[in-house]
């Protein structure tokens, strides 16, 4: 199932994309997978693509999850981020006890020692969006 979902993620098809992107999210923790999973969150020619993989990532409810979603605003165009946006606001900020996992998340992340200052420096963006007493 991997080998096919990372054949998958090259596919000229969109929905082809995303459902690799949906399915490579359960293995973000393997280095090469999280490669892919960057490039599928940037992904160049449909931002369903984007989405569908940032979902499927915050849907794991862990910090590499939100780092991969986080770090992929770096060099990110518009339309992009706006589609990284609504995979926060869909998944994120459904219920308060899913944004107050997700702030547990992003305070950890904006402290994170991991060498990503866009993870980080959108971590703290968003604890001060959610939290607009901290700014």
């Amino acid at each position: 199932m991997l080998n096919a979902a990372l054949r998958a993620s090259t596919s000229p098809i969109w929905s082809d994309r995303a459902d690799a992107g949906r399915q490579l999210a359960a293995h973000a923790d393997v280095p090469a997978v999280a490669e892919v999973l960057r490039r599928l969150l940037q992904d160049g020619h449909d931002t369903a693509v984007t989405q569908k993989t940032a979902e499927a990532l915050l849907e794991r409810r862990d910090l590499q999850g939100l780092r991969l979603v986080l770090g992929a605003f770096a060099g990110a165009d518009f339309d992009t981020t706006d589609h990284l946006g609504d995979a926060i606001l869909n998944v994120c900020r459904q219920s308060d006890e899913d944004q107050e996992h997700f702030e547990g998340l992003a305070t950890d992340l904006a402290s994170d020692a991991e060498p990503d200052e866009t993870a980080r420096a959108q971590a703290r963006l968003l604890l001060r969006e959610w939290n607009p007493h901290l700014a």
